[in-house]
């Protein structure tokens, strides 16, 4: 089957289905059509595989699904046209300019976590671009899945936009075809596997992957803001299970009483003395990832640092938010990314530590700053590397399309969003056009010293050197 979608999909890129502007704009319009007209169908899917508060489904998946489109419907007649760059003097007289071609038949394979944004989105930069795309689908949320299997052949080009749908051995077939772009987001294990796989064929990738975000909060902050802004990003997003999730926090000695306090305060008023009976918590996704999550918990070391929640459910999968308390820093708790409803809490004798704390550890996805220290904000952005970074909030970067969304080392390569998910489908083929005058024989051989110099000068940018190769000079012995 793996094979026949290749080909078939092959097959309508070259007989250029997907290159019209036309063409195009009108898969958007159909995809922001569908999302705008199943939007009942698509929060039911993420209910069934999340237990999602219809809320979270539409203020983070389907608005930004929304928004990707019609960004991408406005600004791909800019994308498409070729960028005119200078010429160099060495070319004179000549034009040149950056043409964006697509890169031909892309496989996205998506994750279980936003399993309609992390789809929809980078289909919609590999629409924009002109590819053809099969979109893999995570078969850990299978609610969604089927649903795109569904509905995606209604609305769109189906010789052009596919949906596979299965686990792993569909993915290994796959992944053994030869494709002109790999778009992947999950975990880095898989991550590692996809690039081998990509390697056989020298096919290029963007990985979306994780990593262990942190918050820094120092002690000039609004504090009641701070963490209101920390639990919705924490909690309010998937009760944890999201790669920009804040994994741990940063503080210091003096101010982390007064923080947990915060915590337990703003979080009760979020979810009520009994979380677990909250409707605006997701579920975990699955028991198997319930029982990774209160493993890292049962440890005695880890359980003994629990100040806040830490209540479970295995019948319904849910865990109720919880914070921990000085963590030793060897459990599987801090160094394993959490990918849950745990926050742990880390102090520091000076907030400036937090630096090199963060710089011990892989480049995560995203740091959070939470400062009025204009001094201290600089010296972060300058000194911690991260795929993004987001001073006195959470999260809300990715809803910026102007600024690219992607990670760096363990957390990722390559980056999408608005004009970026349009650039990471495409390849960006360089066109120099030269006509047939201002022919400078100094380029030619037999090699004088006289041509010597005009090329010379020619290299170092000298206006006389192209005055003089474009006359001819040295004179052509007849």
């Amino acid at each position: 089957m793996a094979e026949e979608v290749a080909r078939e999909l092959r097959a309508s890129f070259a007989a250029g289905r997907t290159r019209p502007a036309e063409w195009r704009a009108a898969q958007l319009r159909a995809l922001l059509r569908m999302t705008e007209e199943k939007e009942a169908d698509i929060c039911d899917a993420l209910h069934a595989d999340l237990a999602k508060p219809r809320m979270e489904s539409y203020l983070h998946e389907i608005s930004l699904a929304k928004s990707a489109c019609k960004f991408a419907l406005e600004g791909m007649k800019n994308w498409v046209k070729p960028e005119k760059v200078p010429a160099a003097i060495t070319t004179f007289p000549s034009t040149a300019q950056i043409v964006s071609e697509p890169l031909g038949v892309v496989l996205v394979i998506s994750a279980w976590n936003y399993p309609f944004l992390l789809s929809i989105d980078p289909v919609i930069g590999a629409i924009a671009a002109g590819n053809a795309v099969v979109l893999k689908p995570s078969e850990i949320a299978p609610a969604t899945s089927s649903m795109f299997a569904k509905l995606l052949p209604e609305y769109v080009d189906n010789s052009c936009i596919k949906v596979v749908e299965g686990g792993i051995p569909e993915t290994t077939a796959l992944l053994e075809q030869k494709w002109d772009k790999i778009f992947y987001t999950g975990n880095g294990t898989v991550g590692r596997i996809i690039m081998a796989a990509a390697a056989k064929h020298l096919t290029p990738v963007t990985l979306e992957l994780g990593g262990k975000c942190p918050v820094i909060v120092d002690s000039d902050v609004d504090l009641d803001v701070a963490v209101k802004r920390i639990a919705v990003g924490k909690w309010g997003c998937n009760n944890g299970q999201a790669c920009i999730a804040p994994d741990y926090v940063i503080t210091t000695k003096s101010l982390a009483p007064e923080l947990v306090d915060s915590f337990k305060r703003v979080l009760e008023m979020f979810y009520g003395k009994d979380p677990l009976q909250s409707a605006d918590l997701s579920r975990i996704v699955n028991s198997k990832h319930f029982q990774r999550l209160t493993n890292l918990i049962e440890d005695k070391k880890v359980a003994d640092k629990i100040v806040y929640g830490g209540q479970t459910d295995e019948k319904q999968l849910k865990i109720a938010p919880t914070v921990l308390f000085d963590v030793p820093l060897d459990t599987a708790l801090m160094t394993e990314e959490i990918f849950g409803p745990y926050l742990p809490i880390v102090t520091v004798e000076n907030i400036k530590e937090s630096i090199d704390f963060i710089n011990s550890k892989t480049k995560p996805l995203a740091t959070y700053l939470f400062t009025k220290n204009k001094k201290l904000q600089d010296e972060f952005v300058a000194n911690v590397p991260a795929g993004g970074m987001l001073v006195n909030d959470v999260a809300l970067h990715l809803a910026n399309p102007h600024l690219p969304f992607g990670g760096v080392g363990d957390s990722g390569m390559g980056s999408y969003h608005g004009k970026f998910s349009f650039d990471c489908f495409s390849h960006k083929k360089s066109v120099l056009i030269r006509g047939f005058g201002g022919e400078a024989t100094a380029r030619y051989p037999p090699y004088t010293q006289e041509k010597q110099k005009i090329l010379r000068g020619l290299i170092n940018g000298s206006f006389i050197a192209l005055v003089l190769a474009l006359l001819g000079f040295p004179r052509e012995r007849s």
